[in-house]
C-alpha cells in the first residue's frame, strides 16, 4: 500500500506524475441521485490524484451490494474484481499474496461486511493484511428495498415506520480489537476529511479499515434514520481535524503548543491532526475502544482517525514472503522438487 514518491506536481492541472483529475475516473454513476457512496466515488478520485498513484498499481475489489458497484465509477484503468457477497476479504488476501506490489482498495457495504461477509472481515483484521477496506455504511439493504443491516442503530426507524430492536455492530470497535492498524470513520457529506483519511489509509502499511457513514437516500434519509444526512450533520462530533501531508512535501504543521499531533505513516508521509476540544492520541489502543465505547453510551457520531499503529508486522511481513510479486516467480521457484516432498513423507513414515 505504501508508495514511492519523489517528484514535485508539475502543474495545476495534472499530478506529479503527469495525470489529470479526469484520468482517475471511471464510468458514469447507475446510483441513486444524491447517494452518498457516489460522494465517496469522487472523494476517492480526488484522494488518487492528489496522492499521485499510477492506476494500474491499483486493485479495486468488492463483493455485492450498491457500494459494491462503485469500483466501476473510480480508476477505470486499473485492475478489478467484484467477487461474490461477503468474499471480498479473500480475493484481496489472495490478490496481495499474488503481488505484493499490488494497491489493494476494497469497497463493501454494511450488509456484505457485517453480515454475509462478517467471517471473512474479522480474519481480514487479525492478520493485518495490507489493504484499504472501505465500509460505505448506510444501514440497510438498498439493493433488497432497503431492509435493516447489522449496522443500524438500535431504536432507529425504516420509512414504514418500523424499529430496530437488535444493538448495532460497531465496525471501528470491532476494527480496533481484532487488529486492524488504521481505522477511521467519517461522513460521506465530509469530504474534506474524508479524502485526508483515504490519503492517510494509502500511506499506511496494514489494514486500514474506513468505516463511512453513507446515507441511502432511497430507503434510509428520513427522521427516523440515524444513517441520514440530516442526522449525521446534527449529531457529527469530531476527534479532530484531519490533514494529510504526502512524503514528498515539507511537513509544516500549523498548531499551538498542545494542539496538533503528526503521526509518520510507513512511506513517510503523515497524517496530522488538529485537536478540537479532547486531548486524543490515536495510538493508543486502550483509549480508542474507550472512546468508541463513550460515543456509544452517549450516542456521539465521532468522525476522524480512531486508531494507528504503524509499526505492527502485516500479515506479508509474517509469511516471510520474498519482495518480488509471486506471480512473477518461475515455476523452478515455487514448485518444490520431488525430493522435497520424500523428505516430507518420510518425517511423517
Amino acid at each position: 500500500m505504501a508508495t514511492t514518491v519523489d517528484e514535485a506536481p508539475a502543474s495545476r492541472k495534472t499530478n506529479r506524475i503527469g495525470l489529470t483529475q479526469t484520468d482517475y475516473k471511471g464510468k458514469p454513476s447507475t446510483l441513486c441521485k444524491g447517494c452518498g457512496h457516489d460522494s465517496i466515488s469522487s472523494q476517492l478520485v480526488k484522494a488518487f490524484f492528489e496522492y499521485g498513484i499510477e492506476p494500474h498499481r491499483v486493485a479495486k475489489l468488492s463483493g455485492i451490494g450498491c457500494s459494491s458497484k462503485t469500483p466501476a465509477y473510480f480508476l477505470n484503468r486499473s485492475h478489478g474484481f467484484n467477487a461474490v457477497h461477503g468474499r471480498m476479504p479473500s480475493i484481496a488476501t489472495g490478490c496481495v499474496l499474488a503481488n505484493r506490489e499490488l494497491i489493494a482498495v476494497g469497497v463493501s457495504g454494511d450488509g456484505d461486511t457485517a453480515s454475509i461477509g462478517i467471517g471473512q472481515f474479522v480474519h481480514l483484521l487479525r492478520r493485518n493484511l495490507p489493504v484499504v477496506y472501505i465500509v460505505e455504511n448506510n444501514g440497510v439493504y438498498g439493493l433488497t428495498k432497503g431492509q435493516f443491516s447489522a449496522t443500524a442503530d438500535l431504536g432507529s426507524k425504516l420509512k414504514t415506520g418500523v424499529s430496530n430492536d437488535l444493538p448495532a455492530i460497531d465496525l471501528c470497535g470491532l476494527a480496533v480489537e481484532l487488529g486492524a492498524t488504521y481505522v477511521a470513520r467519517s461522513f460521506a457529506g465530509d469530504p474534506k476529511q474524508v479524502v485526508a483519511l483515504i490519503q492517510g489509509a494509502f500511506g499506511h502499511s496494514g489494514t486500514a479499515v474506513l468505516d463511512i457513514i453513507s446515507p441511502c437516500v432511497t430507503f434510509n434519509n428520513h427522521a427516523g434514520s440515524t444513517k441520514s444526512y440530516t442526522w449525521g450533520k446534527d449529531n457529527e462530533e469530531l476527534i479532530h481535524e484531519v490533514d494529510f501531508i504526502p512524503h514528498f512535501e515539507d511537513i509544516e504543521v500549523e498548531y499551538g503548543e498542545g494542539e496538533a499531533l503528526s503521526v509518520e505513516l510507513h512511506d513517510g508521509s503523515h497524517i496530522v491532526l488538529k485537536k478540537l476540544e479532547r486531548d486524543y492520541d490515536p495510538r493508543n489502543r486502550r483509549r480508542a475502544m474507550e472512546l468508541l465505547a463513550e460515543a456509544h453510551e452517549k450516542q456521539q457520531f465521532l468522525t476522524g482517525l480512531v486508531y494507528v499503529d504503524p509499526k505492527e508486522k502485516t500479515f506479508l511481513d509474517l509469511l516471510n514472503l520474498v519482495d518480488e510479486p509471486l506471480a512473477t516467480l518461475s515455476v523452478e521457484r515455487v514448485r518444490p522438487p520431488r525430493s522435497a516432498l520424500e523428505e516430507i513423507m518420510e518425517t511423517l513414515a
